[in-house]
Order: structure tokens, then C-alpha cells, then sequence
């Protein structure tokens, strides 16, 4: 027997977010975070907030705090299931509601829930419909400057700390230390990964619709 059917309804909320939407290196990761009713105060005081407002040291500690005390879910596509996900999809609004909607599915087999908060990405309907075909039946809020939302922020930080971990893995893996962003700097090190790996190690490390691509192909092939 499931929890739903044990318990009515979990007195609190969800909330989501992502981290590496814009990095051109890295997975996408979604953290889906339930908030009990009464515990904003003490997330507060653990200096719970957006994290992007925080520094990255500090965002690894805090989300260890939070998954010793909470219920969440993180779901990370790494580089070469986005791109074949983006493929499939070409719209990177319902890849992010693919991965949002999991990561609210996940959380609703462990705390039957009726409420989730979101960033804005997109139409919601999407999420919703990706919930509706699994069952699912929840309020669902979308809106922008969603971290404002404690359960939103604890997720945000969940995000980010797998992305930051899983960004340091690959760079482990292909031995470039890969940057975070997509700037000056990350077209160089593309350049300097094909140079040593061959052109398919971008469909490993990257997310491949980024305009920098071209960028990257351009250099390299008036180099040769």
C-alpha cells in the first residue's frame, strides 16, 4: 500500500527549479524540494535563498544540509541524453517540462501533495500534461522570480550543486577544466576539447543547440 492511500494529504508544498539551462557545458539538472507547513523559519535561519544569489562553496554546503533534513528529488539529464532529448523535442521548454514534471512526480510518491510552485519557463500546460498522463492531479503555479518561494529556493539549490558536481566529473573525465557560462572562454576550451578528442566529444559535454556550436566548428575547421 502507498503512502497516498495511508495518508490524506502532506500539509506543505513543492517546489522546483533548474540549474544549467544556460551553461554550455554540463548537464541540466531539476531539484524538487517538499516543503513542510511551519519549516520556513528554520530555512531562513539556515539562509536558505536563490542560488544564484549565493557563491558556489556555499551552495555545496547548504545543499548537503538540506538533504540530510528533507525530502527531495533530483532529476540530471547529462550532455548526451539533452541532446538527443532536444532532438526529439526542439524546444527547450518541453525538455525543461519533461524534467520538471518528473522531478514533481518523484516527490508525489513519497509526500501525496496537492500544491507545486515553478520558475516560469514556459506554458504550464505542459507540465500538466505530462502529470495528467501519469495520474497525476495537483495545483500547479507557475511565476517568475519563483525563488522568492522558499521550497523554489531549497530547490534551486539542490539544482546547482548537482550541476556543479556533475560539471566537475566531466571535467575530470575529459581532462579540461570545462567553464561554467557560455562566454569567450567556453568556445576556447571547445575548441581545445576537439583538438584532443575528436568533434564527437561535444555530444558528450555540451549542449549542442547553443549558437556557440557554430562558433566552435568555425574555428576549428579555419584551423585546418
Amino acid at each position: 500500500m502507498g503512502q497516498s492511500s495511508l495518508f490524506a494529504e502532506a500539509r506543505g508544498h513543492i517546489g522546483t527549479d533548474e540549474s544549467g539551462k544556460g551553461d554550455y557545458y554540463g548537464p541540466l539538472t531539476v531539484a524538487g524540494f517538499f516543503l513542510p507547513e511551519g519549516q520556513e523559519e528554520v530555512l531562513l535561519e539556515l539562509g536558505i535563498r536563490d542560488s544564484k544569489k549565493i557563491s558556489d562553496n556555499r551552495v555545496r554546503k547548504l545543499s548537503d544540509l538540506i538533504r540530510k533534513g528533507y525530502t527531495y528529488t533530483i532529476v540530471a539529464i547529462g550532455p548526451e541524453k539533452y541532446n538527443e532529448l532536444y532532438e526529439k523535442l526542439r524546444n527547450l521548454n518541453r525538455l525543461l517540462a519533461w524534467a520538471h514534471s518528473r522531478a514533481i512526480e518523484n516527490l508525489l510518491e513519497e509526500v501525496p501533495c496537492t500544491l507545486a510552485i515553478t520558475d516560469q519557463f514556459g506554458d504550464k500546460a505542459f507540465v500538466l500534461n505530462a502529470l495528467m498522463k501519469k495520474g497525476r492531479n495537483i495545483e500547479l503555479i507557475q511565476r517568475p522570480k519563483a525563488e522568492e518561494d522558499l521550497a523554489v529556493a531549497a530547490a534551486s539549490i539542490l539544482a546547482r550543486a548537482e550541476f556543479l558536481k556533475r560539471l566537475y566529473f566531466l571535467s575530470q573525465d575529459v581532462g579540461i577544466d570545462l567553464p561554467k557560462g557560455a562566454s569567450a572562454k567556453t568556445e576556447e576550451v571547445g575548441v581545445e576539447l576537439i583538438q584532443k578528442h575528436g568533434i564527437g566529444i561535444l555530444d558528450k559535454v555540451a549542449k549542442k543547440h547553443f549558437k556557440i556550436t557554430g562558433r566552435i566548428l568555425s574555428v576549428v575547421n579555419n584551423k585546418k
